[in-house]
């Protein structure tokens, strides 16, 4: 199980951004939508190494919230299909390339200048 996560400097940056943006004052809930964008991708995220040099850390309880087995099985249920790890550090891994590609989306999408953009995501595409 992930006990901690962590961002990098280009992710909490892009979170402030996405904060300013949508009016969503916690990162846990951006994050929580993030990782979904990036679930949504039929793509696995890229391989590239993430280094997670910010001060934004959170436990995967703060992440996942009253809702925090849900994603754990979520992420499981990816890393199967994309045949990716399964052990701690292999979910970790792609739990934070998961996280990171949907930061990147969402800070990226034009519809997302407000917390609307975000509750109509999933109506999109």
């Amino acid at each position: 199980m992930i006990e901690t996560v962590r961002l990098s400097q280009e992710a909490r940056d892009q979170l402030i951004t996405l904060k300013r943006y949508t009016g969503i004052k916690n990162w846990n809930v951006l994050c929580r939508w993030a990782f979904c964008a990036s679930l949504r991708e039929p793509s696995p995220p890229p391989s590239h190494p993430i280094e997670t040099d910010s001060t934004v850390e959170m436990t995967w309880r703060v992440f996942g919230g009253v809702h925090a087995d849900l994603y754990w099985a979520l992420l499981v249920a990816r890393a199967a299909r994309d045949h990716r790890e399964m052990d701690d550090e292999g979910l970790a891994l792609t739990f934070r390339r998961h996280l990171h590609r949907g930061i990147g989306y969402l800070v990226g999408d034009i519809e997302m200048r407000s917390a609307t953009g975000l509750v109509e995501l999933p109506m999109r595409k």
